[in-house]
């Protein structure tokens, strides 16, 4: 690339767009050609500046910066995006990896870093390093395998079964169980046996903790 960075910034707090404005300002090979507060404002403004560069935020109050950056680049498949945030935590950095930005800088980095990341995104690199892309892959997979377990132990189990564990869950027994879903003792008993069998557990309160780290009693 040749000549100045074009740079739209996606930041809905005033105070900080305006300091982002006044810092890369200090740069000659960087121009800010505009802000946008929301994620429908940026995809309107990069439809209409077509920036070399967006500095995106991560929270805004339409939605977060990785919605924004995939209907961005839907379109402009060209424009680097490089993210700005508060949020460093992993599945946020993964969120960003995955609507296709460049890299991911903390709202707590040096002007330097920042400048620098502007540079190599708008260059074209793919600033987040191995480790790091390697760490979010594991986290994904995990995640993946998870959501795998749970629709497998949720197809294993019979509606009454997950009533049961619900019901388990909040500490009652098999007596208090019967009561509340109007069935027989022996019956709830059957139920709580197909339960800890299903969950691989040789006791309701391994049960009830093995559900929950399946996310079967989410929601």
């Amino acid at each position: 690339m040749s000549g100045q960075i074009r740079v739209l910034l996606v930041e809905d707090h005033r105070l900080m767009f305006e300091g982002l404005s006044s810092l890369l300002a200090e740069y000659p090979d960087i121009n800010v050609i505009g802000v946008a507060t929301t994620v429908a404002d940026s995809v309107a403004k990069a439809s209409l500046l077509k920036p070399d560069l967006i500095l995106m935020d991560y929270r805004l109050p339409d939605g977060d910066g990785a919605q924004a950056s995939e209907r961005i680049r839907t379109a402009q498949p060209e424009t680097a995006i490089l993210f700005l945030s508060a949020d460093p935590s992993e599945s946020a950095m993964m969120r960003a990896v995955e609507a296709g930005a460049a890299g991911f800088v903390s709202k707590a980095a040096s002007a330097e870093v920042l400048v620098n990341s502007i540079r190599k995104a708008a260059a074209g690199e793919f600033l987040l390093e191995a480790a790091t892309m390697a760490r979010l892959l594991e986290q994904k997979r995990r995640s993946q395998n998870a959501a795998t377990e749970k629709a497998h132990l949720i197809s294993e189990m019979t509606g009454r079964e997950r009533e049961v564990l619900r019901l388990m869950a909040r500490g009652m027994d098999n007596f208090e169980i019967a009561d509340e879903l109007g069935i027989g003792y022996g019956t709830v008993r059957g139920h709580v046996r197909g339960v800890l069998e299903k969950l691989g557990s040789h006791s309701r309160l391994q049960a009830v903790a093995e559900a929950r780290r399946a996310g079967l009693l989410d929601g």
